[in-house]
């Protein structure tokens, strides 16, 4: 059986961490900022880690599991 191909789309968009967890970056970030508030963007700018319900899932996306 051949080795399976990691997903394009989620290894430009999730990153593992040191210590196992996966880090992805903030939504909501790619147009209409003028409408959003400063703190809004402030705080969009900022990665964040992905829930536990959904890391199954995107290290099998990513091929690590």
């Amino acid at each position: 059986m051949p080795k399976m191909k990691t997903h394009s789309g989620a290894k430009k968009r999730f990153k593992l961490t040191g210590s196992g967890k996966i880090k992805r970056f903030q939504a909501y970030t790619s147009h209409q900022m003028r409408n959003k508030s400063k703190k809004a963007k402030l705080r969009l700018r900022g990665s964040a880690m992905v829930s536990k319900a959904d890391s199954k899932r995107i290290l099998h996306l990513l091929g690590l599991k």
